[in-house]
């Protein structure tokens, strides 16, 4: 139903009411006289009334002969007693006639409006739990924003340089569109954006609209799949169409692996509505012009997973990396995010950006958010340097937990476990420095934990380089096996990282003598998201023979590098035992106090 239907509708309606109050109104005045009772009385001894009809407070009736062309009348009803003796006084009683109009109609009119809304209701709830409503299931739920709703420039947008260069040249032509391709150039129809979660791949894009000034469609690829065949190429068509009539303008798709998983995959291909939505926006895609000025851009963390045909050369014409900052880019976020909160003079975004290698704008923004949460908690009067050392634990190891009592035989066996860890990362080239060490249990599993700090981002690793790190995985398992002769299970995360190191080494970097050269398999993980567990059983290329020579493989890298941890940990076992012994006392020590207690000279800030 469209509007013009329910304006008519509605205008009927009201005609009709209006047309019942006049015919009662008229009714009233051309036929009914209201008269006083003491009128009343007088053309009663004068032999003027007809008839009369009493109630509890009204008489009415009829003339014998017409009076002013009225046949009926009308009086309230007054005592007797009291009639008479206002007569006497010569006073005339009036009586006031009470309308019953209004009520009489609110009667009806109230329980049918009650209805009504009663049924409208209940139906709205059951179409938004339809997708909708039952009559809006085929429109577009995108959100449409203007330049200050969006209230984003690139000025907001830190760390990611070179894709803001991308898009800069889409806010030139949204500027201009005719002057843009007078060199016959197009421009691109769509730009996908790909990244790992919380890069700013949303914010580039408002901030795109928010310096072209134009309108900003913004819609999940979630949104347009439904239970019903077919809502969701209707929601495409009726989105672009949306767009097409405020052009120039951008339509952003977030999350377009939802909507853009390879087809063919399922049971029934072919017939799947997340197909037949796709299919949809590929034919939109090809069919709108992008001189008009519309610009389709999109995000995704998943690209492998897209349909081909999505990614080919006229669709998506331009993918534009939005990786994890840099050294130089974290202190460029931090700047963004450091402006509102109120620092103490020893705040220095280099250090911040030197404890946070690998970090998202995300994750940068959830850090000072804790670090500032800290210092209020303790009221403090600004955030220090401290309070953002102890947010990066807190985020990286987890949660304190002070109330989890350990027994003396398990804080010992965890100092030492710690400290293994501790010293046989001191003891190695290339190993990334350790920053704190405590016996204090974090997190969901660890009760203890040594906290590496890069001083550099690393993007390479030679195979001296992981076995060290193997080494320093294995360090605790070592110290525990030197100083009780057994083995606890607190080395179990340690072993499945370093397993996952040697496989890693055997199968996917070709560093056995014995396999060669050889990638005998592919990554697991999704390339933008490394932190992702695999998704479902993974296929195997080579033979049984091979697998039990990868599994001997595997095993005597893991086997040699703990043999020589334990000979490195051997060779310092007074040192082991001093550390330790410090680690039950304190809890916690940090890297300058491991530092004395080697007898080695401190790490000054400029060396970090």
């Amino acid at each position: 139903m469209d509007r013009k239907t329910q304006f008519n509708i509605g205008y009927w309606i009201a005609a009709f009411f209006v047309l019942m109050a006049f015919q009662y109104l008229y009714t009233a005045a051309t036929q009914v006289a209201q008269i006083p009772y003491s009128q009343f009385t007088t053309y009663l001894e004068e032999g003027r009334i007809a008839e009369v009809a009493v109630s509890d407070r009204f008489i009415q009736g009829t003339f014998t002969e017409p009076l002013d062309g009225r046949e009926m009348f009308i009086t309230t009803r007054v005592e007797p007693g009291l009639a008479r003796e206002l007569q006497e006084h010569g006073v005339t009683v009036i009586g006031q006639i009470e309308s019953t109009f209004l009520r009489d109609l609110l009667s009806w009119v109230v329980p049918v409006l009650l209805f009504v809304g009663i049924w409208m209701f209940v139906l709205k709830r059951m179409g938004n739990g339809l997708g909708g409503g039952l009559m809006q299931i085929g429109r577009s739920r995108a959100k449409v924003y203007v330049q200050s709703d969006t209230g984003v420039t690139f000025e907001d947008v830190a760390g990611v340089d070179e894709a803001k260069d991308e898009l800069r040249e889409i806010v030139d032509f949204l500027k201009d569109p005719q002057g843009y391709g007078r060199l016959g150039g197009r421009m691109p129809k769509g730009i996908l954006l790909v990244g790992p979660p919380g890069t700013g791949k949303t914010l580039l894009a408002k901030a795109v609209a928010g310096e072209a000034g134009v309108p900003f469609f913004s819609i999940s690829g979630s949104e347009f799949v439904e239970m019903f065949v077919g809502v969701g190429a209707a929601r495409v068509r009726d989105l672009f169409e949306q767009a097409r009539a405020k052009a120039p303008a951008i339509i952003f798709i977030d999350e377009l692996d939802a909507l853009g998983r390879a087809r063919g995959i399922g049971p029934i291909a072919g017939h799947d509505e997340k197909e037949q939505t796709l299919n949809q926006l590929l034919v939109e895609l090809d069919g709108f012009d992008s001189s008009t000025g519309l610009v389709l851009l999109a995000a995704t963390n998943r690209p492998e997973i897209l349909d081909p045909a999505l990614l080919r050369a006229g669709r998506f014409d331009r993918q534009v990396l939005v990786d994890r900052p840099d050294r130089q880019g974290r202190v460029q976020i931090l700047n963004v995010h450091l402006k509102k909160a109120k620092l103490a003079p020893d705040v220095s975004p280099e250090k911040i950006a030197g404890l946070t290698p690998g970090f998202t704008g995300a994750d940068l923004a959830n850090l000072v958010n804790e670090a500032t949460l800290l210092a209020t908690r303790r009221r403090a009067d600004a955030v220090t340097m401290e309070d953002f050392n102890n947010a990066v634990e807190r985020i990286v190891a987890g949660l304190e937990k002070r109330n989890r009592l350990l027994n003396p035989r398990e804080r010992e066996i965890v100092a030492y476990h710690e400290m293994g860890h501790a010293l046989v990362a001191m003891a190695l080239p290339g190993v990334d420095p350790v920053h704190k060490v405590s016996i204090i249990p974090r997190g969901i599993g660890a009760l203890g934990y040594t906290i590496q700090r890069p001083t550099e981002d690393r993007f390479l690793m030679t195979l001296d380089e992981l076995k060290n790190k193997m080494a320093v995985l294995l360090g605790g398992r070592a110290a525990e096996r030197i100083v009780f002769g057994h083995l606890s299970t607190g080395a179990a995360d340690d072993l499945a990282k370093v397993t996952d190191i040697a496989r890693a080494m055997v199968t996917r970097y070709g560093m056995s003598e014995k396999l060669g050269h050889v990638a005998l398999e592919k990554s697991p993980r999704s390339f933008l998201a490394p932190e992702q567990p695999p998704y479902g059983p993974q296929e195997r290329s080579y033979s049984d023979e091979t697998a039990a020579a990868i599994d001997e493989e595997v095993r005597r890298i893991v086997d040699e590098t703990f043999a020589r941890t334990v000979d490195l940990l051997t060779e310092r076992r007074d040192v082991l035992e001093r550390t330790a012994r410090r680690l039950l006392e304190q809890e916690t020590l940090d890297e300058n106090q491991i530092r004395e207690l080697l007898g080695q000279p401190e790490r000054s800030a400029a060396a970090e």
